[in-house]
C-alpha cells in the first residue's frame, strides 16, 4: 500500500481498449525521469470512473478520451471540474485539432489529438504532473 501512495495516480478513460493501451504504452513506467513512477487506473465506462472518484481515491492526473462513447471525455472533464473540489489536472484527447475549443470548454488543462503521438502525450502528462499550466493549441 505504501508503494501505491508514493506513485503518481493516473486515470485513463476510454471505451476503446486499443486507445487505453496506446495511452498506457506512451506513458511508460514514468512520464519523465524527474517524476515519480505512476500507477494507472483504467476505466472503460463513465459510471465506473465516477464510482472511483466518488470513493475519495487519490488522483494526480486524468487522461480522458474525448471520442469515447456513449459518454465522451470532454463532458466528463467538465463535470469533474465542476464537481470535484481541487480537481486534479485533466488532459483530453480530441478527434481533430479544430476541437481545441471543446477542450477549452471542458476546462481541461491540456489536450492532444488522435492519433496519439506518444512523445506529445507523455510530455504533456509530465508537465501537468509537475504542476505546469499548458495552453491549448
Amino acid at each position: 500500500m505504501s508503494e501505491q501512495i508514493l506513485k503518481k495516480q493516473i486515470i485513463v478513460y476510454s471505451d476503446d481498449s486499443s486507445v487505453r493501451a496506446t495511452i498506457i504504452a506512451a506513458l511508460g513506467e514514468r512520464t519523465a525521469s524527474d517524476l515519480a513512477p505512476h500507477l494507472i487506473h483504467e476505466f472503460a465506462t463513465a459510471p465506473a470512473l465516477r464510482t472511483y472518484v466518488d470513493s475519495g481515491s487519490t488522483v494526480d492526473l486524468f487522461i480522458l478520451d474525448g471520442e469515447a462513447t456513449p459518454e465522451g471525455g470532454l463532458g466528463i472533464a467538465r463535470q469533474l471540474k465542476d464537481e470535484v473540489f481541487n480537481c486534479p489536472p485533466v488532459l483530453v484527447i480530441t478527434g481533430r485539432v479544430q476541437d481545441s475549443w471543446l477542450a477549452a470548454w471542458s476546462l481541461a488543462e491540456a489536450s492532444v489529438v488522435h492519433p496519439i503521438d506518444p512523445f506529445t502525450l507523455a510530455q504533456s502528462a509530465a508537465k501537468l504532473l509537475r504542476g505546469t499550466t499548458l495552453l491549448h493549441a
